[in-house]
């Protein structure tokens, strides 16, 4: 077997003073889904950022695709798809120019680019908007361009950051499905959600957040052997809460009565 697709080592990261990652190792094998999941502030999005060479001030060593993100930012990019959580987009461009746009950054030749986009967005349903503005399209709509966006070059490494956001339950499906195959297909998939169900039965593996440090991780039948089963969602609470929840929602309630 050959190295991993995602090799992270001894990862820390801070904030002035806050420290988000303290410590974090983990590899994750080609062909796998794997659901990176945590509470706010866990320190998955600062993960993806520094995966994807967005930022580059951190301790320890990673890579990805066997390249170093901060050596090698091109080599790295041209192997990688990303899907934001919160994407900026130029609202100016239609969908056909953006595409053109994202596909010539990654050196594909217009008609690869305008025959694999046709197929995107005509599965996407998004074939009529090819001559709208960005900036008129919904919030599903964008999410499907963003997905399309990143799949465009064929990218062997995923990164998805909730990436079902603001798509209808079809598109859901259908990406689900999508992404299964790809992954059989020996690609990865680095899959950042809140979604609890999703990651259970979408994902191979799952590493679970908590404080800058790995909680648990393994696959979900592992993950219940060793918490005397249950769901993904009652896992990731025992894992990641802080036992509080009934003095906080009593909090709230006294909130509302108070009349004063």
């Amino acid at each position: 077997m050959g190295s991993p697709a995602i090799e992270i080592r001894g990862l820390k990261k801070s904030f002035v003073t806050l420290e988000v990652l303290r410590g974090i190792d983990l590899d994750v094998e080609a062909g796998t889904i794997l659901g990176y999941i945590g509470p706010n502030g866990a320190g998955k999005s600062t993960t993806v950022k520094i995966l994807t060479g967005l930022m580059t001030e951190f301790e320890g060593d990673v890579r990805v695709a066997g390249f170093d993100p901060v050596a090698d930012p091109v080599e790295v990019k041209q192997r990688i798809g990303y899907v934001p959580e919160n994407a900026i987009l130029y609202e100016s461009l239609t969908l056909a120019e953006h595409l053109l746009f994202i596909g010539r950054l990654h050196g594909m030749e217009d008609d690869l680019i305008r025959r694999r986009a046709e197929v995107f967005l005509e599965v996407f349903e998004l074939s009529s908007r090819l001559s709208m503005r960005i900036g008129t399209l919904s919030k599903g709509m964008r999410q499907k361009l963003l997905l399309t966006s990143a799949l465009l070059h064929d990218p062997r490494i995923l990164f998805l950051d909730e990436p079902l956001s603001g798509l209808d339950v079809n598109a859901s499906i259908l990406i689900k499905d999508f992404l299964r195959r790809l992954a059989d297909e020996g690609r990865t998939i680095f899959y950042c959600s809140h979604v609890m169900d999703v990651v259970e039965r979408v994902c191979d593996r799952i590493t679970i957040l908590a404080d800058g440090v790995i909680a648990a991780q393994g696959t979900f039948d592992e993950l219940q052997a060793a918490r005397g089963g249950g769901s993904l969602e009652r896992i990731f609470a025992e894992l990641t809460s802080t036992g509080a929840d009934d003095r906080q929602l009593d909090r709230l309630i006294d909130a509302l009565h108070d009349a004063s």
